[in-house]
């Protein structure tokens, strides 16, 4: 499954090349409840076709209108503000009185659109800056640190990055789970296993499998802060290599299949292994929120949440207490 970012890019350019009309437009700003975040994109076609989403349904059906009338950048940028009123929010559906902030670009070339799809077919980050003022646009580099999307002084700059990215180890039943739910949620799912029965029975549509020992897949594959890992096989030599490789890369998140018994093991292994403290802590370990989950299905449930508050930085502090609690078990025993 390809990124939204993604989708939206090609749906662009795809009726832009075929000589139709279209228009991109950014959330740039957002006040109390918001259906979409800031940096969201929608597409908007010639014919009314639309690829992503700016709100939950009724702010586009006003903007395609706004926008096929010619009523709202017809000729270049321009913001537009939904929800400033109590009834204008209750008109489009915006919750708890919120507002939306939107820039809609008409795009009548390709121009660097075709630069932003490249970067995002090869998981490169790039700029885009969209100068207000006069419909000017720029590619800029993207840090690790840029901000994902910002309007200041007639400004939109706005950060095209890689599609999330899950690299599972283990392709058993739990796996199939997971990668189902992690398409869903925007990721594009590689499933690691160097046990060839498992590998061969792998069959989850629009996943990537790959050959080789997990740690040296790792080792390739994370080059960037989205992505994630999670090693499922319960065999502490196809583990622990990967976790080694894991808790040292860019990811995100690195989460471990595991009672809190096996937990406490594997983090003694990881720590005997010379691995440094600053890593072992990045471990989420067991993994998954603790929602009473037994069946594959709902461990898959609770372990997509704990990505999900990993990405959106929600999450709270218990895998740093267990792994306080097994240090001061070691110092003690030592």
């Amino acid at each position: 499954m390809d990124s939204s970012d993604l989708n939206v890019i090609r749906a662009l350019l795809g009726w832009v090349r075929a000589g139709a009309w279209a228009h991109l437009v950014t959330v740039t700003h957002t006040w109390g409840s918001s259906p979409r975040p800031v940096g969201s994109l929608l597409a908007v076609g010639g014919a009314g076709q639309l690829m992503g989403s700016v709100s939950g349904g009724c702010v586009e059906d006003d903007l395609v209108a706004k926008l096929r009338g010619g009523q709202v950048a017809a000729s270049g940028p321009e913001r537009l503000i939904y929800g400033l009123s109590r009834e204008e929010g209750e008109r489009f559906g915006l919750p708890c009185g919120g507002t939306l902030e939107l820039v809609c670009e008409p795009v009548t070339q390709a121009g660097d659109m075709a630069e932003v799809l490249a970067a995002l077919e090869q998981r490169h980050a790039i700029t885009r800056e969209l100068n207000l003022a006069n419909g000017a646009s720029r590619l800029l580099p993207a840090g690790p640190h840029t901000a994902a999307c910002t309007l200041r002084d007639e400004l939109l700059r706005k950060v095209f990055g890689p599609q999330w990215q899950l690299i599972i180890i283990g392709a058993a039943e739990l796996s199939r789970c997971i990668a189902q739910l992690a398409q869903a949620l925007d990721y594009h799912v590689v499933v690691c296993d160097p046990r060839q029965d498992y590998a061969a029975a792998w069959d989850v549509p629009g996943t990537e499998l790959v050959s080789g020992m997990p740690d040296e897949v790792i080792r390739v594959r994370v080059t960037d802060e989205r992505s994630a890992v999670i090693t499922l096989t319960h065999d502490p030599r196809v583990d622990d290599l990967a976790l080694m490789q894991a808790l040292e890369s860019p990811a995100f998140y690195v989460g471990a299949l595991g009672s809190q018994r096996t937990t406490e093991k594997r983090l003694e292994r990881l720590r005997q292994l010379d691995l440094p403290d600053a890593a072992i802590a990045r471990l989420h370990a067991p993994i998954g929120l603790p929602i009473g989950s037994h069946a594959p299905m709902e461990i898959a449930v609770a372990i997509a949440a704990e990505l999900i508050a990993a990405r959106n930085g929600a999450l709270a502090g218990a895998h740093a207490r267990l792994i306080d609690q097994v240090s001061r078990k070691a110092v003690s025993a030592a």
